[in-house]
């Protein structure tokens, strides 16, 4: 039997797998609002940033150690170059935007672009091509965004500065994650460097947050809330779902499911805080899911 029909099993599951993992990826990637939602109402979002990365690293710490293989200090120190990147300098370029007064609802669509810069990105550093019918669906995926961002929209009065440091923050972490697949034959376990990821991110935010003031949390039921949501949903879960799905799928197509975090996000508020739905949530959302799954169609990139 050749290496090609034994290929061809894989790739199917691949393809059963798919909507399983962008359905996960969805909704826990859009749940990181709810988190900082419940969480920034009793804390500045820089010692919400640092408690959510210390007690996610925390919790991983013992499973690192116990599972899996030894981690030597070669790969630990480029894992940290990674935590630097995709959580510290990605959450926090953002966390800095919006102290400095740039608009929540342009923070957001620029984060949201996301999947357009990766998608950028895939071609020049992984050779990943997409074809005419995916950029398509990427062209309409982000007008589907555009929609459902529209009402949210405005400009503020920050420094000019603070709306470069957005949409840097929002490049660094494509750039980490096309780099994350290009390596793969130094790739770990996912809790063993997600729990390096956290760790680095948690130390670096903790020095952010004593310039602030104290490290302290405050004991209340709505921190307590916002931090379980944060640590086991929008982290544990969707890094743990991004990361895993790196590794089996293009990375223009994994990214492209970001797409629908926008109007998913809308949803979650409605339901948990009674914020109200338009006419344009929704027909940003439909045109968004025809974008995604356009995008979604094109042919695995990745060989068995």
């Amino acid at each position: 039997m050749t290496d090609q029909a034994l290929s061809r099993p894989l790739l199917s599951n691949r393809r059963f797998l798919w909507p399983l993992m962008a359905a996960l990826l969805i909704v826990s990637w859009s749940s990181g609002f709810v988190g900082i939602r419940y969480a920034s109402q009793e804390a500045s979002v820089i010692l919400v940033l640092f408690w959510r990365t210390l007690l996610s690293g925390l919790v991983l710490l013992p499973f690192a150690l116990a599972i899996g293989p030894r981690m030597r200090l070669r790969a630990i120190a480029g894992q940290m170059v990674f935590g630097v990147m995709s959580v510290f300098l990605y959450l926090g370029g953002f966390a800095l935007a919006i102290e400095q007064r740039v608009p929540t609802g342009l923070v957001a669509l620029i984060s949201d672009l996301l999947p357009l810069a990766i998608a950028a990105l895939s071609q020049p550093v992984l050779g990943e091509r997409l074809s005419g019918r995916q950029w398509l669906g990427t062209v309409i995926a982000v007008a589907g965004v555009l929609i459902v961002s529209l009402d949210s929209l405005s400009f503020g009065a920050a420094p000019i500065w603070a709306y470069g440091l957005t949409i840097g923050s929002m490049l660094i972490f494509a750039f980490a994650s096309v780099l994350h697949k290009r390596r793969r034959a130094v790739h770990m376990p996912i809790h063993q460097s997600l729990c390096i990821h956290t760790l680095t991110g948690s130390v670096l935010f903790g020095i952010c947050a004593m310039m602030q003031g104290d490290l302290a949390p405050p004991l209340t039921p709505g921190f307590a809330i916002g931090m379980i949501w944060l640590v086991l949903i929008a982290t544990f879960a969707a890094y743990s779902v991004y990361y895993t799905s790196l590794r089996l799928f293009p990375v223009a197509q994994v990214s492209a499911a970001i797409y629908l975090s926008p109007p998913v996000t809308m949803l979650w508020a409605w339901a948990l805080f009674s914020e109200p739905l338009t006419t344009a949530m929704f027909a940003g959302l439909a045109v968004t899911l025809v974008g995604v799954w356009l995008t979604s169609r094109g042919p695995m990139a990745e060989k068995i």
